[in-house]
């Protein structure tokens, strides 16, 4: 092909590139009339889009009121609600262990009975520790008696200032040792840490144990505590003492009422989510460590407002919708917050009840008139104004 074809093809391509450019591209005119160049704007012919234009005998420019479809702006709220998804612990655990080594001689209390703090759970052998608490006493009194005879003496000078003091000493010492014994045997018997309910027990009399084997686990099920996960974006507004709605995912039908009652102080860098821990009374003794629970909470959110999908524009300093004001178009810069179904929620100055256009928008300029579609009068109360 000669190069004068080609450049005459390649000409053409950029013409037709050019005009559907202009007429499709919604800031296509702003753009042109930056540029001083609005007149090709004007000398493109209208497209079969542009029917509603057409009516109206051309760019709203020439005076002439355009027709336009609105609909009003609307309030609303977003992170209003939090939904999450909770496990539950009993308000206190305790997995009780002995002090020390021996044989388990007898267990006294059954799975399932609540217990009260200090009650006795079980006792260990204790022949070893009552000898030495016999013989702990029996130096105690040695050493009482020989402080005794030690200062007789010395009130007839038959004993030195020192020996006094010995005597004193090995009294002291004879009280801790006698102490330490009675510790020793009291920690034979093995007590309830907190009140609360015996899990299985895992051990049975005749057993030897150690310090490290278990003989109860307690729960306190006076108030359950539930552990769920928050977003990062409700971290600021979530508070504690916060009421929040907690339902048992296996028994829908049942709700309970607590509070948050501690909050992580950071986010967790991998989940981007903060860890949070309510609380709930659980007085009939209905809940169970280990239970999941649906959480729903009610927050101030943020309000925006919402405008129909098809009010949004773009241009090239970024998205924009036509406002209506006195009759007259004005062009309102939005940020886009949510995109939703039926309406887009956006950051821009717009109050709920203004009117926004819908339909209409290619014909609309930066202070034109408009006359609303299905109103007898126009939006300014005077035709061509």
């Amino acid at each position: 092909m000669a190069t004068w074809k080609q450049l005459l093809l390649a000409l053409v391509v950029i013409v037709v590139a050019a005009t559907a450019w202009i007429r499709f591209f919604p800031g296509a005119h702003d753009i042109l009339a930056r540029w001083e160049l609005d007149w090709t704007y004007a000398a493109t012919p209208p497209s079969s889009t542009g029917s509603l234009a057409s009516q109206n005998g051309g760019r709203n420019g020439a005076g002439r009121q355009v027709n336009v479809v609105v609909l009003p702006a609307a309030m609303a709220t977003i992170n209003d609600r939090l939904q999450a998804i909770g496990t539950g612990r009993a308000n206190a655990s305790v997995i009780v262990n002995p002090y020390s080594s021996g044989r388990l001689t007898e267990v006294l209390v059954e799975s399932g009975a609540h217990v009260d703090k200090g009650q006795l759970i079980a006792t260990l052998d204790s022949e070893t520790e009552i000898i030495a608490q016999d013989r702990a006493k029996l130096a105690l009194q040695d050493a009482q008696d020989r402080l005794t005879r030690v200062k007789s003496l010395r009130a007839s000078n038959a004993a030195t200032p020192v020996a006094v003091a010995d005597a004193e000493v090995a009294l002291s010492n004879a009280k801790l040792a006698l102490r330490d014994a009675e510790l020793a045997l009291e920690r034979r018997s093995i007590l309830a840490p907190i009140a609360g309910t015996v899990g299985i027990l895992p051990i049975s009399a005749g057993n030897y144990v150690t310090s490290q084997s278990a003989i109860a686990t307690l729960d306190d099920r006076s108030s359950i505590l539930v552990d769920f996960l928050v977003p990062e974006r409700f971290a600021a507004a979530v508070k504690v003492g916060a009421q929040l709605a907690a339902t048992p995912i296996a028994n829908p039908s049942d709700a309970y009422t607590g509070t948050v009652s501690a909050i992580d102080n950071h986010i967790d860098e991998n989940s981007r989510t903060l860890l949070v821990k309510a609380t709930i009374a659980n007085p009939a003794d209905s809940l169970r460590a280990g239970m999941s629970f649906s959480i729903a909470m009610k927050l101030p959110g943020q309000d925006y407002p919402a405008v129909s999908p098809l009010a949004i524009l773009w241009g090239s300093d970024g998205a924009y919708v036509w406002a209506i004001e006195n009759g007259k178009a004005k062009r309102v810069a939005v940020r886009i917050i949510q995109r939703n179904t039926e309406t887009v929620l956006v950051d821009a100055a717009i109050t709920s009840g203004d009117l926004v256009v819908t339909e209409g928008t290619q014909s609309v300029s930066e202070g034109g008139n408009v006359r609303i579609a299905g109103q007898e009068q126009p939006a300014n109360g005077a035709e061509g104004s």
